[in-house]
């Protein structure tokens, strides 16, 4: 598996938007972050050009603008982001993971159906 870049929560939030609309240009990625968050468009800018040099995105000048497209996908970014916190916070057991929100009363009655329910369907795939 080839090594990701350490992403911060700040330049993930832009890589979702980034993920979500790309190709994408500064002035439009500006756009979308400052109707979510208090950032200015320089402090986009900078997390754009972090993203760059860690090697998480890309871009083409196409004219006077930056068009960004990323070098990363989600789900790969996600599912690794997971892997990470599950055996850093739970030795990598899933089952201690559920056990633990449980029993802090994290998960609804609706979260449960829908475990059960994702739980279900997987058992049911598995044994054919």
């Amino acid at each position: 598996m080839r090594s990701l870049p350490q992403i911060s929560e700040a330049e993930f939030e832009v890589m979702k938007v980034v993920w979500n609309h790309a190709p994408i240009n500064t002035t439009e990625v500006t756009e979308k972050l400052t109707r979510t968050t208090q950032w200015k468009p320089k402090t986009i800018q900078t997390l754009l050009k972090r993203l760059v040099q860690k090697g998480a995105v890309t871009y083409e000048k196409q004219g006077r603008v930056f068009v960004y497209t990323p070098l990363v996908r989600e789900d790969e970014y996600v599912n690794h982001e997971s892997d990470s916190f599950l055996n850093r916070y739970y030795d990598g057991n899933i089952v201690s993971m559920v056990s633990a929100y449980l029993d802090s009363d994290h998960l609804t009655e609706q979260d449960i159906v829908s475990l059960n329910k994702l739980l279900s369907e997987r058992s049911k795939k598995e044994g054919s």
